[in-house]
């Protein structure tokens, strides 16, 4: 979509998109200085039920320019990370002990941690990865 006039958009089941395709969509209008506006359609059911309402709830929440990244956060929140080391984009984490949306130091200090652990001891730590990836162990010569 690129019509730099246009003041409004107007996305029929908004419950059926990311929050992630609603905020491009969103940010498609509006680009000439104008207001602009972003009416979001979806079935009345919708309106009150589960991750299509906090999606849409997101998307009000965040309306200032350069938001995408509390979006992609939320987004996060909403939907999970899914696996690390597989195909699975959303859902839970493979993680047992940290959140990666609010425990952001815990995970730099086991990054540090699992790099001090690799240089000292790169066979003690091959078997740690085994232990916990089994088969999947292959991702870490990528």
């Amino acid at each position: 979509i690129d019509i730099p006039n246009a003041n409004t958009i107007l996305i029929d089941r908004a419950d059926r998109f990311g929050l992630a395709d609603l905020y491009q969509l969103r940010g498609r209008v509006g680009r000439a200085g104008e207001k602009a506006y972003a009416i979001l359609l979806l079935p009345r059911e919708m309106i009150t039920q589960g991750d299509a309402r906090k999606r849409i709830h997101a998307i009000k929440q965040y309306t200032a320019l350069g938001s995408g990244f509390k979006i992609a956060m939320r987004d996060l929140e909403i939907r999970g990370p899914g696996e690390f080391m597989g195909a699975r984009q959303s859902g839970a984490p493979l993680l047992r002990f940290a959140d990666l949306a609010t425990d952001e130091e815990l995970v730099h200090q086991a990054r540090a941690a699992a790099t001090l652990l690799l240089d000292r001891h790169p066979l003690v730590a091959k078997a740690h990865v085994a232990r916990w990836l089994g088969t999947r162990s292959d991702y870490l010569n990528a």
